[in-house]
């Protein structure tokens, strides 16, 4: 079965088997118009982009990048339909090359007799650089008009000269106005209302996880049960399974969830933090992965303005460790909750990769001589050592001599660790000002 398949000749095909098969409630509340699609307004409205580009009529290649169950088929179908081009699809999951190029030809056939093409590639991240690089050509000479639709990060999943010619359009997952509009237009369809009470009501929302395919299959589902009575919320989660957590380790989801919780952390909102850890640990993350991420964070966002935070998460891990699951998950929450309300700086940070980009400028220079040891005659006759001072042997422990190598001393000294007036650092800034001021004064300054 030929995988491109041009809109009227989808049509005809369906009409053959509308009395025979039943369709699904998604299928049969398919919108038909552009101001049906819910929940996308932001891209679709008279003075969003994609409703600009319908207003000016001109079609530009476009991405769609968003959730399952949003609205990308739908939206790419009206789009071609309101723009006055033919509609062929292709899903990456399913083609490759060779159907590509049969579509070609279909619409290089449909350009000739004046009518253009708009083909929509779903799942496009699912192919290859070359794959991708096929469909250059037909997008710059105008032979298609492309709609890719993703759930994928496309900066990520597809290459930058497809991305050049294409403009990328985010897609939102439905919230909870959304989902309540899809269930209004499910029992108008039907003609009944849902045979749920309100608390299952708002739970089934919470169940369908913004997907509002899988929502309109839970009515489907609901409508054919025709409880006797309106379903309680321990009924529904009886009768219908709740939908796992959109999240793969691989892709966006696992990247999104551990920067969610990187920057909370980082903003000192104890509150949001453990929702996100909470939110992970639901989507199957294992607690060691985030126990990895924590110890960077314990040094990345906090280092010396408070020191235990280090200690801290090392023995919330060694808890976990010992006592396992689900007995020493607290122990997780423990560590994020102390991370969270720890006094943050990251001077540490900032100073060690501005030590590293000033060593990899530096290249090779040698330690002062007075540093190396002479451990043999021919280096102590040559010098190495000589003027080195203990400094155990000085008031305060502190000789102030120069450590940094030529070039790098006197004047031109960096000044690599800054510490924040903040936590156990405020104590670091105050000794480090004194060493300043005697190394100044031992050195005439």
């Amino acid at each position: 079965m030929a995988a491109v398949r041009i809109r009227r000749a989808v049509a005809v095909t369906a009409s053959l088997f509308d009395s025979s098969a039943p369709k699904p409630l998604a299928e049969r509340l398919r919108p038909t118009r552009l101001d049906e699609v819910v929940g996308q307004d932001h891209l679709l409205r008279p003075d969003g982009p994609i409703g600009r580009m319908l207003a000016a009529r001109r079609l530009s290649s476009m991405i769609l990048w968003g959730p399952p169950g949003v609205g990308k088929t739908t939206i790419a179908l009206l789009l071609a339909e309101q723009a006055g081009l033919e509609f062929a699809r292709l899903s990456a999951v399913m083609s490759g090359v060779a159907e590509l190029r049969k579509a070609m030809e279909t619409a290089q056939a449909l350009r000739r007799s004046g009518r253009g093409t708009a083909l929509f590639l779903d799942e496009i991240h699912r192919w290859n650089k070359a794959q991708q690089d096929g469909l250059l050509p037909y997008v710059e000479d105008g032979t298609i008009t492309l709609i890719g639709a993703t759930t994928e990060n496309p900066s990520f999943e597809l290459n930058a000269a497809l991305l050049s010619r294409c403009q990328v359009f985010v897609l939102r997952r439905f919230d909870a106005e959304a989902c309540g509009k899809l269930m209004a237009r499910a029992e108008a369809q039907v003609g009944r209302p849902l045979p749920v009470t309100a608390e299952a009501r708002e739970a089934l929302v919470g169940m369908a996880d913004g997907d509002g395919r899988y929502l309109l299959n839970l009515c489907d589902e609901l409508f054919a049960l025709d409880p006797p009575a309106p379903l309680d919320l321990a009924g529904l989660q009886e009768a219908l399974q709740k939908r796992a957590p959109v999240y793969d380790k691989a892709t966006d989801g696992h990247y999104g969830l551990f920067s969610a919780l990187q920057k909370s952390i980082r903003g000192s909102d104890v509150q949001a933090s453990l929702y996100w850890l909470a939110r992970m640990l639901k989507a199957g993350e294992p607690p060691k992965g985030i126990f990895r991420r924590l110890a960077v964070m314990a040094t990345e966002e906090i280092g010396l303005a408070d020191p235990n935070a280090v200690q801290h998460t090392m023995a919330c891990a060694q808890s976990f460790e010992r006592s396992g699951e689900p007995e020493g998950l607290p122990a997780l929450g423990q560590c994020v909750a102390y991370l969270a309300t720890a006094v943050k700086s990251n001077a540490v940070y900032t100073a060690f990769y501005e030590a590293m980009d000033l060593a990899g400028r530096t290249g090779s220079i040698p330690p002062p001589r007075h540093l190396i040891n002479a451990p043999t005659a021919m280096m102590k006759a040559m010098g190495f050592k000589d003027g080195y001072r203990y400094d155990h042997d000085f008031e305060h422990a502190f000789s102030g001599q120069e450590f940094f190598p030529e070039g790098l001393d006197g004047a031109a000294r960096p000044n690599l660790y800054r510490p924040n007036e903040r936590g156990n650092e405020r104590e670091i800034l105050k000794r480090m000002q004194f060493w300043d001021g005697l190394r100044d004064r031992l050195k005439g300054r």
